[in-house]
């Protein structure tokens, strides 16, 4: 018989996932050999396992991932994408974030580079790393609603909590003398906050000349290609390749 008062406590306690399992091996006759380690064992496991997903549900939501479904598993490492396997391997466990290393993810439109940039994300909150995900023409947008509305230095401090920021459309468009400002404020706050990841078109010697404020631009190209790893993929667009084919009436 169930022990409706023990399962009451667990649920108090917010021990939900091991109520539940207590309640199932109260009703289980094939619990009974068991003993009361394996029991307890078992239990615990139901909660561990449970807390670890809601975690990881909660990083991958607070991220917003533009792809959330994205995976190092579902990468596509054919021939002519030219990715290091064993790069992205080493990527996803995540030893760049403690070491405090950026990565530069390049290539052409359609390539893949959000896709490659959420799946590492995504490691990263597997391994209870807590990452954000912006683009940049966005990310300006919101800063400069800060500045106006006297919420900027709160905003730069909130860009701090996260461990990894991955900024897709890097410079895709030129920046001016005060996004290059905000740009700078970024990444100079962020430099003992963790890592970065930037999806660009353009290679890191090319971005100099993308951003108007020349001082500002050493800084932030001295601090975000130097000492990363830089990923450039190849091929055609994945947009194009994955399109279905069009139907031909009457075919």
């Amino acid at each position: 018989m169930i022990n409706e008062n023990t399962v009451m406590k667990l649920h108090m306690l917010k021990l939900h996932a091991m109520a539940d399992e207590f309640a199932r091996q109260s009703g289980a006759p094939s619990t009974k050999s068991l003993s009361f380690d394996e029991r307890f064992s078992m239990m615990v496991d139901c909660e561990f396992t449970k807390r670890e997903n809601s975690r990881l549900t909660r990083l991958i939501k607070n991220a917003g991932f533009s792809d959330p479904g994205a995976c190092v598993e579902g990468i596509d490492f054919s021939a002519g994408r030219k990715l290091d396997n064993s790069l992205i391997q080493k990527l996803a466990s995540c030893e760049y974030i403690v070491s405090g290393l950026n990565v530069q993810i390049l290539g052409a439109t359609g390539v893949g580079k959000t896709y490659l940039s959420s799946a590492l994300g995504i490691s990263a909150c597997r391994n209870s790393i807590s990452a954000k995900y912006t683009r940049l023409p966005d990310l300006l947008i919101e800063l400069a609603l800060a500045k106006e509305n006297g919420l900027y230095t709160e905003t730069i401090k909130s860009y701090r909590k996260s461990r990894l920021l991955i900024i897709d459309d890097w410079l895709m468009f030129r920046a001016n003398e005060d996004e290059a400002h905000m740009m700078y404020d970024l990444i100079e706050a962020r430099q003992h906050a963790g890592s970065v990841i930037v999806c660009s078109q353009f290679d890191s010697a090319g971005w100099h000349e993308l951003i108007d404020n020349p001082i500002a631009a050493d800084s932030i190209c001295d601090r975000l290609a130097h000492n990363s790893y830089k990923i450039i993929i190849s091929g055609e667009s994945m947009r194009k390749r994955n399109a279905m084919p069009d139907i031909i009436a009457g075919a």
